[in-house]
């Protein structure tokens, strides 16, 4: 491989048809996201179950979610840079197996201090398996598919945390500290992540901004041997491109790139984004079992509801995934946030138990098409050199967010009850939609490979 021949390893990614081969890193990459959002989805049904068993109030329990988005701001923010620096695999691997083995310790925990601390090393691992794992499919991903790609990836989600109601609807209620055997199925991940490590292959993109140019050919012709395609097939032409010298080489120039001239729009404005949907969605869905348990339904009841509310997140994600290469980025996503904005009101006045269910289904039909949005549009924002820092850096300013969360969700249901909760929450909505437009809209086009 010759420097001239560079991008060529890019524009031929981008020309190749969605094969087996993309298939098995979208399905591998999906599994450990969707186990990721097991994890997140037990502990909100965890919460519920140590309220009654071991007496908590709602500032206690509040402790127990914000721990692990201590964990996860600071995990996103490091995980982004380590894996710019040393792979996007890798990083995906050791993340996932830090959560998983704190996540099966948390089973053995015997009171709230313990806990907590178990739940910030969980959320290290978690926070920063999440934007690696979609910088990692974005490189891999063909352009002309590569937001809907994205999308399902974020999918997977839906079924991690429909994974989670199954469990806390089924075994948290119905076993004896049922809880703590929901902790020992959330361990699951720290096993995969050795079937990660070395059934995957790193991105190619990554090893050759990185100048291990024979890897990254190696990685690439693997696609196109799969997929019947020749670097002849895929235009001859590209191999006379010049490179682009790359936006940032160290870590310190990563983070002081972000803020440069041309990039600081789009920074400001995904970390808003970033901040609101995470404020909202979290202090809503962490809290919904808790809130109905409150409003008088029994364990079994809440957490009924809790399932029916969350099996409306595969239309949604179904809906964007569709919608993300037809309108674009900014405009589904806007739309999406929106329509959860609207959502959060009608389900925070809602008197009966079909509205709750119709409400909270419609919450989480837009609300996650939007999340699936926004994991698209994330790693398209900045180039190959500062991808995993911008993508992670925005995720942890996001976790700040989740961590205030749960800790405004008490004093909010004191002064002005479920209303004025998801008011708020509507209000982070709006905000969001309103950010989304300054974001760089990329449907279609190649990635920025400096």
């Amino acid at each position: 491989m010759t420097d001239t021949a560079t991008p060529s390893v890019a524009r031929r990614l981008d020309d190749l048809p969605f094969g087996r081969r993309h298939l098995r890193i979208l399905t591998g990459s999906g599994l450990g996201w969707a186990l990721d959002a097991m994890d997140v989805g037990l502990i909100s049904f965890i919460i519920t179950a140590l309220i009654a068993q071991w007496s908590l109030d709602t500032s206690q329990a509040s402790w127990i979610a914000s721990a692990g988005f201590a964990g996860m701001a600071i995990g996103a923010s490091l995980g982004g840079l380590l894996a710019d620096r040393f792979g996007r695999r890798s990083v995906f691997a050791v993340t996932l197996l830090v959560y998983g083995v704190a996540t099966g310790a948390s089973a053995l925990v015997g009171g709230l201090a313990m806990l907590l601390v178990l739940r910030f090393v969980v959320g290290l691992g978690l926070g920063a398996e999440l934007p690696v794992a979609s910088t990692y499919v974005s490189e891999f991903a063909p352009a002309r598919i590569r937001g809907r790609v994205i999308v399902i990836l974020e999918a997977f989600w839906a079924v991690g945390w429909t994974a989670a109601a199954l469990i806390g609807y089924f075994v948290i209620p119905q076993v004896d500290e049922g809880w703590r055997w929901a902790f020992v199925v959330g361990a699951i991940p720290a096993v995969y992540a050795l079937i990660v490590r070395w059934g995957l292959p790193e991105s190619a993109r990554w090893l050759e901004r990185r100048g291990r140019h024979a890897e990254a050919e190696a990685v690439v012709r693997s696609f196109e041997t799969d997929s019947a395609t020749t670097p002849r097939d895929v235009g001859a032409a590209v191999g006379a491109e010049s490179i682009a010298a790359p936006a940032a080489v160290s870590s310190t120039g990563r983070l002081r790139a972000l803020w440069s001239s041309e990039f600081r729009g789009r920074t400001a404005s995904l970390w808003l984004v970033w901040f609101c949907v995470n404020f909202s969605y979290y202090g809503a869905f962490i809290w919904i079992p808790t809130i109905l348990y409150t409003q008088g339904y029994d364990l079994v009841r809440s957490f009924g509801f809790t399932l029916i509310i969350t099996l409306a997140q595969l239309p949604g994600y179904a809906v964007s995934a569709w919608l993300i290469e037809v309108w674009g980025r900014r405009l589904t996503l806007s739309v999406f946030l929106i329509g959860s904005a609207a959502s959060a009101v009608v389900f925070g006045t809602a008197g009966t138990e079909t509205v709750i269910i119709a409400a909270g289904m419609a919450l989480s039909f837009f609300n996650l098409g939007a999340w699936g949005a926004l994991y698209a549009v994330t790693p398209e924002m900045y180039p190959t050199s500062l991808r995993g820092t911008g993508a992670g850096w925005a995720a942890g300013v996001g976790r700040i967010a989740s961590i205030l969360a749960p800790l405004s969700v008490p004093p909010l249901l004191l002064w002005g009850g479920a209303p004025v909760l998801f008011v708020v929450f509507a209000v982070f909505f709006v905000l969001a939609a309103a950010g989304a437009w300054g974001l760089v809209d990329r449907r279609g086009e190649s990635l920025d490979d400096r």
